[in-house]
């Protein structure tokens, strides 16, 4: 039984928490346990709550059993990672530094799940106060790749990829600031969802570059995503970049209908120094959607080609101020590799800077043009697949070239311009997961999910999940 719970779906759970054939207790029980037994080969926590988990449990179950079912999330055990603050929880950003940081206040996002009823199992692991893409943190240890434990799981949001993925955590929430759900989303086989900057609060999240950064949903389907989409947006007052539009109602709109959707393909910059099986991959998924009455146009944004030195000036620039003081006074007590990026951020002047965003006012621009012709615009997540766990360099077509860079390429450009991305699983390479990115309008997080839904619906994986998790 606990073996069948944790391979399930929050849409899968849902009606069964809610029709009483199962016990909220059972399943975080399930959930606990299986984390507990995988925390050794995928190292996903860094803490776990069992105690607090199983009450919160036990009241969710009292509550139901009253008929004060309070919606799809109800009961539902998920941990969330360990940049978003629990009031009166130490939050380390799984850093050395932040290490017995203790906030004072729930996250916006953490209050709206408490009060849809999800019961928190713990945090989850990162890369080091979000500025990487592996996960392979110096201060706890490296996270796993449920599906080759000798591969990351991507960052910066790796422990929540694999923590979905091995059923450790029925759900997650990661953080994006140029691709940190995109990257373990696509690798870890799971839907992982960068919302339009500024739509869902930022507030009691720590951050890694004010004008990049984004919260959203991490999960197994599609529908979960939307589902806990209808939880977390909405303005919030407490955060200066929150935007007052009204909420979409996500679940209900997903209806997998791509009839005349038309789908903008950018082969310069999103189809170029791809990997061979990956293209196929992606390219074989814009056929799915075609068979089923979409269409196919080719789209030109000429200011892509600025976006990676935009995106790079921008992060290193803001990420350096925010830790400028613990660089000047505790730089030894950075790991190795954040240390020099913080380092290289106090480089770029501010004609640099202001340049960068000159791209981005432009880039916008392009894209909005783009999509007075296009419904949404169809890339592959990342162009490789996940890297061997310590290696800086990627297998792509036959040569190594920069893990960082690449893995970056194509999920960038989305921080830049703030538009909502999906990256939805599109199949495999050999035993690796392969994402693929849709990119809409902004607002439009409707619209891309219901494309990520059809994709979904023609079964990509082909019911593959990492061995960890079957024979759990």
């Amino acid at each position: 039984m606990a073996k069948e719970l944790i391979q399930k779906s929050v849409e899968e759970l849902a009606p069964l928490i809610q029709n009483g054939s199962l016990s909220p207790v059972d399943l975080t029980k399930a959930v606990l346990d299986h984390a507990e037994d995988t925390q050794e080969s995928i190292n996903a926590y860094m803490t776990i709550y069992r105690d607090e988990a199983e009450q919160s449990a036990r009241e969710a179950e009292k509550e139901i059993k009253e008929g004060k079912y309070r919606g799809m999330y109800h009961g539902i055990p998920m941990a969330l990672k360990d940049n978003l603050y629990f009031k009166n929880k130490v939050t380390t950003m799984s850093s050395k530094i932040h290490k017995d940081f203790v906030p004072d206040d729930d996250a916006t996002v953490v209050s709206k799940l408490r009060d849809a009823g999800v019961i928190f199992t713990g945090k989850l692991s990162m890369h080091e106060y979000a500025w990487g893409i592996t996960n392979n943190n110096p201060h706890y240890g490296a996270v796993r790749n449920p599906w080759d434990t000798d591969k990351i799981p991507g960052g910066s949001s790796g422990g929540s990829g694999a923590a979905v993925a091995v059923g450790s955590s029925v759900a997650s929430l990661g953080t994006d600031t140029a691709g940190s759900i995109r990257i373990p989303s696509s690798i870890c086989g799971i839907v992982g969802l960068k919302p339009t900057h500024g739509r869902v609060s930022k507030y009691g999240c720590y951050p890694l570059a004010w004008t990049l950064d984004h919260i959203g949903p991490m999960t197994k389907t599609i529908k979960d995503a939307a589902g806990m989409m209808n939880i977390i947006s909405g303005y919030d007052q407490k955060d200066p970049t929150s935007v007052n539009k009204p909420v979409d109602q996500y679940l209900q709109k997903i209806q997998g209908n791509v009839k005349d959707l038309v789908i903008g393909v950018n082969e310069e910059y999103f189809f170029k120094q791809v990997d061979n099986e990956v293209d196929q991959i992606v390219r074989k998924n814009i056929q799915a959607l075609v068979d089923q009455g979409a269409k196919v146009e080719i789209v030109n944004i000429p200011s892509l080609q600025y976006a990676e030195w935009a995106e790079l000036v921008t992060s290193l620039s803001e990420a350096s101020a925010i830790h400028h003081e613990d660089m000047l006074k505790r730089p030894q007590d950075f790991g190795d590799d954040i240390r020099m990026l913080f380092e290289l951020g106090e480089l770029p002047s501010a004609v640099d800077y202001l340049q960068a965003q000159q791209v981005r006012r432009q880039l916008k621009q392009e894209f909005q043009q783009a999509f007075q012709k296009v419904d949404v615009m169809i890339a592959p997540t990342l162009p490789v697949v996940a890297s061997t766990i310590g290696d800086d360099t990627v297998d792509l077509n036959g040569q190594q070239v920069d893990l960082i860079d690449n893995i970056i390429r194509f999920t960038g450009p989305s921080n830049l311009t703030g538009l909502p991305a999906l990256s939805v699983p599109g199949g495999l390479k050999g035993n690796l997961p392969v994402g693929v990115q849709i990119i809409g309008p902004a607002f439009a997080e409707a619209r891309i999910l219901d494309v990520g839904y059809a994709i979904e619906q023609t079964n990509p994986m082909k019911d593959r999940k990492p061995e960890l998790l079957t024979r759990a």
